[in-house]
This record gives C-alpha cells, sequence and structure tokens, in this order.
C-alpha cells in the first residue's frame, strides 16, 4: 500500500489551477484523507509557468517533494517546466491535452494518458469547465464521495446561478467517470488507508493560521502595507474586522504603518503590523522606538528571497540575521519560527502576550513556503487568556521606575490619574529627556540585559523527534520542520534525531543538553551562508563547520529527497 500520493498541476497563471486545488483539497480532506498544497508562482499576475502540488497522504505530511506520482499539464510550457526541476520521473504518470503533449515520449515516465478536457467541457457546457473535468478525474483516484463533491460545487457556485452548478456537477460527474475508466484499465490505481477523524479537520494555510492566532491573541489594530508574501493576513484581517472589532488600515507606507502600530499599543490596543524584508527596511527606526520607549510590538515577517525586490513570489531564510540585529541600539526581542500550521495559531496568538508582558518587540518569522502552503490540521485548544499587563496610574506613577525585574508596570493614557510619558531620548522613570550619565546605565540594563535574562528563561525549548539515542543531530527552524522530518523517518538510520527550533531567539538554554549530547549536528536552512547556524555558534559557543550545514537558496523549498540524500551520505561516511 503507497502512504502518499502527489499530484501536480502545472500551467500559466490565470488558468483557475488554485479554483482547482481549493476544490480538490476540501473534497479529499472531507473523505477523511490528510492533504497538503504547496505552491510556487512566477512573480506575474498572468502568463508564465506555475505549478501546484497536492500531496495526499494517510498519514500526516506537509513538506515538498520532488517526486510527482500524477502530473497534469495545462499549457504547452508545463512539461519542461517540471522536468527543468526534476519532477517528473519513471513513476510519473502525466495526464493532458493532446496538444501540451506533443513531442513527449512515455519512455522515462510510466505512463503518458491524453484526455481531450476542453472537448469534454464543451459538451457539458463551455471549455470554462475543463478544470472542474480534471478535478473530477483527480477525485476518482481517492475514490470521493459523490455527495462530498456535490455539496462542495453547490455551495462554492451557489452564488453564480443554478446553471453553473449544474454544469460543474455534470463536468465533475465526466471527469470522475474518466478517472473510473482509467483504474479500470490499470492506471493511476493507488491504495491509501483514509482516516474518519481527519474530516474534523480544519484546513488552513499558513497565512490563514497567522491571522487566526493574531485574532485569538485579542488583536484590534492592524496597520499595514501591502508587500508579498505577507499581504494574505493583513487581507484577511480586513474580511474579519466587522465580526472581531479590528481596525484595519492599509498605510501610505511602512513608515506610517510602524508608527501607527507602537501609537496603538500605547493607547492600550493590541496591534500588529505584516510585511516582508523590504517593507520591514523601512520600519527599524520605528523598531528602535519601540526598543527605547519599551513600547509592546507584534511583527508578522514573512521572508522572501532578497537583496532588494530578489524573487518576490519565492521562498528563502535569508531575514534571521535582519530581524535579530534591526534596529539602531541595543533592546531585547523575541523571534518565533513557527513550522507547523498549529505553531502558527499558537505562536501568534502568544506574541501578543509576550509583547505585553515585557513590554518588547515580537516577530513572528515565517517565508513564503509556510505562509502560501496549507494542510489539515486538527481543531485548535481556543482556551486562553489575553492577557493585558496594564495597570491604573495615580498621581504617583513612573513609566519607567527601575524595577528589580526590569520591566516597569506598563501604564495607558486614561486608565487612571497619572501621566504616561514616552520620549525617544534617553529618559529618567518618569519618561522625562536626561543626560545623566550615571542613569544610562541603570536604563540600559533595566530595558536590554534583565529582560533579556526573563525572556531566556521562558523561551520555548526546541523539539526532539526521533532517536533518543542519536549521533547526528539534524537542527533546523521555522518552516523546515516537516521536510525534516519526513526525511529523518524516510531515510531510516539509526543514531538521527532532529531537533527544531519554534523560538530562535533567545535560545531555551534547555537547547544547549541536546546540542552537546551530539556528535555531528548539521544544520538545515533557507540561506547562503547558515544564519541560524552562525546564532547557535554565537550563543552556545558550539561550532558547527561549513561542511554540516546543508544550505538551499535557489528560491524553493527543501525537498524531502535532498534532505534524505544527505542523511544518507553523512551516516555512509562516518560507517567508512
Amino acid at each position: 500500500m503507497k502512504n502518499d500520493v502527489s499530484i501536480v498541476l502545472a500551467g500559466a497563471a490565470g488558468q483557475g489551477i488554485e479554483t482547482v486545488a481549493g476544490m480538490l483539497a476540501s473534497i479529499i480532506k472531507n473523505s477523511g484523507y490528510n492533504v497538503f498544497v504547496t505552491r510556487e508562482f512566477m512573480s506575474r499576475i498572468r502568463g508564465g509557468t506555475n505549478s501546484l502540488q497536492m500531496r495526499v497522504s494517510s498519514e500526516k505530511i506537509a513538506a515538498y517533494t520532488k517526486h510527482t506520482d500524477v502530473a497534469f499539464p495545462l499549457n504547452s510550457t508545463a512539461i519542461s517546466h517540471l522536468r527543468k526541476y526534476g519532477r517528473l520521473n519513471k513513476e510519473t504518470t502525466v495526464i493532458g491535452e493532446g496538444e501540451f503533449l506533443k513531442g513527449e515520449s512515455a519512455a522515462d515516465l510510466a505512463d503518458l494518458i491524453e484526455v481531450p478536457f476542453t472537448e469534454l467541457a464543451k459538451e457539458v457546457g463551455g471549455k470554462i469547465y475543463s478544470n472542474t473535468v480534471a478535478a473530477g478525474v483527480i477525485a476518482s483516484i481517492f475514490n470521493v464521495d459523490e455527495e462530498v463533491a456535490s455539496n462542495y460545487l453547490s455551495s462554492r457556485f451557489a452564488s453564480k446561478g443554478e446553471d453553473v452548478v449544474d454544469n460543474n456537477l455534470r463536468a465533475y460527474r465526466r471527469g470522475f467517470e474518466i478517472g473510473n475508466d482509467l483504474k479500470e484499465r490499470g492506471k493511476l490505481n493507488f491504495s491509501l488507508e483514509n482516516n474518519p477523524s481527519v474530516k474534523e479537520d480544519l484546513l488552513l494555510s499558513g497565512t490563514q493560521a497567522v491571522a487566526l492566532g493574531a485574532i485569538a491573541g485579542g488583536c484590534n489594530f492592524i496597520a499595514a502595507y501591502p508587500m508579498s508574501p505577507s499581504t494574505g493576513v493583513l487581507t484577511f484581517l480586513s474580511q474579519q474586522a466587522r465580526e472581531f472589532g479590528i481596525v484595519v488600515d492599509q498605510a501610505e507606507d511602512e513608515i506610517s504603518a510602524m508608527n501607527k502600530n507602537l501609537g496603538a499599543w500605547y493607547a492600550g490596543a493590541r496591534a500588529m503590523v505584516t510585511t516582508s524584508g523590504g517593507g520591514f527596511a523601512l520600519m527599524t527606526e520605528g523598531l528602535s522606538l519601540a526598543g527605547m520607549i519599551e513600547n509592546p510590538m507584534v511583527i508578522h515577517l514573512a521572508q522572501r528571497p532578497g537583496p532588494a525586490t530578489g524573487l518576490p513570489t519565492r521562498t528563502e531564510q535569508g531575514d534571521l540575521n535582519f530581524v535579530l540585529h534591526a534596529g539602531h541600539g541595543e533592546f531585547p526581542r523575541v523571534i518565533f519560527t513557527p513550522g507547523t500550521v498549529e505553531e502558527g495559531f499558537r505562536l501568534t496568538r502568544a506574541a501578543f502576550n509576550v509583547a505585553a508582558k515585557y513590554q518588547v518587540p515580537v516577530f513572528v518569522l515565517t517565508d513564503q513556503f509556510f505562509v502560501d502552503s496549507s494542510n489539515n490540521t486538527p481543531k485548535p485548544d481556543l482556551k486562553w487568556t489575553v492577557e493585558k499587563h496594564i495597570v491604573t496610574t495615580d498621581e504617583n506613577y513612573q513609566r519607567y521606575r527601575l524595577v528589580k525585574d526590569g520591566v516597569s508596570p506598563r501604564g495607558v493614557p486614561g486608565h487612571g490619574t497619572g501621566v504616561v510619558v514616552a520620549d525617544s531620548d534617553e529618559h529618567d522613570e518618569n519618561g522625562h529627556i536626561t543626560e545623566d550619565l550615571n542613569l544610562r546605565p541603570k536604563m540600559v540594563n533595566k530595558r536590554l540585559h534583565k529582560k533579556l535574562q526573563l525572556l531566556q528563561e521562558d523561551a520555548i525549548p526546541p523539539k526532539l523527534i526521533g532517536d533518543s539515542k542519536y549521533n547526528t543531530l539534524m537542527v533546523t527552524w521555522g518552516s523546515n520542520y516537516y521536510a525534516v522530518k519526513e526525511a529523518v523517518e524516510v531515510s531510516n538510520t539509526d543514531g538521527v534525531a532532529l531537533l527544531h527550533f519554534s523560538q530562535v531567539y533567545p535560545i531555551s538554554e534547555k537547547a544547549i543538553k541536546h546540542l552537546k549530547k551530539a556528535e555531528k549536528i548539521v544544520v538545515v536552512e533557507n540561506n547562503a551562508v547558515g544564519q541560524f547556524a552562525d546564532l547557535i555558534q554565537k550563543e552556545t559557543g558550539i561550532q558547527i563547520p561549513d561542511e554540516n550545514r546543508l544550505l538551499s537558496y535557489n528560491g524553493l523549498p527543501f525537498a524531502v529527497e535532498e534532505i534524505t540524500r544527505f542523511i544518507e551520505d553523512i551516516t555512509k561516511k562516518e560507517r567508512a
């Protein structure tokens, strides 16, 4: 029995690939299968060649693979595009229109099958339904119950009238018939076990997880300027604004967005900005202001390859150093790096409490692969307390009182009788400008050293997965979680484990014992120099040589196969 099936659709932007994927992911998940969808696309509205991978499994999976079981080319460049990135092989069945298969041979494929999707669509209402026919073929692979598909199509197209709904249903059924016919001829025969409990899962993207986490964390204000791949969070929150009482402001630029959010926190709101590296570059002065006035702040930064515009629709983990060192002067911060949709929700939710409690900027650092991928996940535990950490001020209130733990009581204007002063200059306990050079070190120690100590004590420890008696430790962070986890499992190599960091700064002291136990540490990350490997060395003193850094920076996420080969190679060398 095959564990999972990888299906790839490839074609031009604007051809409706997303619509097909949305439908299939929903009805297949509702049939009891685990579903993961990831996208790679060019920076253009229409044209070009994009691809979308959907993995369907009897077990939980959420990693990109180069392996393709069934490919559906939707234009004339799709096959060459997939070949270029090594995604077609002797296990791949290609199904498509005759014009898209011209010149192709089945010699290096499992099979090459011509299906006239456009002509079939015309028979049921028009060529616009060709993608629905293709969806029916794919659904047949997993024996999707017709009622599940019918309910989805009826709901999805209800606003467009009965004729559109009926035509989509006929197109889907026609495709399903073709798929069943192919199976009877010995094609597309995959056998997966389904799990009824999966039907209760939510199907969420990383974007939706972050946005829902913000709502659960009490976010009631967001000012942001659109920048891919972060814009979806702003869009999602704008769609939920009325129901959850969120003020949404599409600011004129990123400088304004940051300062508006700082003002919102100062006034007692719970605010967030969402951006990418280029947008965050404009926010760094505001970040330093947050550091000086000890203002809470939550920043979602979805990374993409730089420098400058770089590859705006691709993925990379190249902004860790930027986020870690951004802003002039020295002040603390927290950096969360979710690796799963569930963590995206939970850590974004937690970010608001951490920011409020310690009065520091908190980053939720994701990337294009994370926010633009989706999979099924169990419904999260919604028991949560929104911690405001706001005091009622009196006439003796001092905003920057020198207290033992470094976290001064935070008041907001109008909540009590005290005056709440905020000043970007160095200040005394009341918040007034000072050039007292004896007071200056005390203020730095309060807002930097004392808070950092508390933040490290509260840091989330990394998650250890695999052989507890490991010799080799695969270390990674953020969105690489599932790819490294699957590679460790697939390689089935004794003495190899995964250590995943969902908080990369401050690093939990509990991480050190895991790192010191390993004979060899391999760091897996999507950047050119090994930024997290360098951070580990700086924070723990543990050196990770260049040959133990598995790095990728071509704009694509790690494929499971790449990491698996690396694990097998290093273990062979160790045995030799």
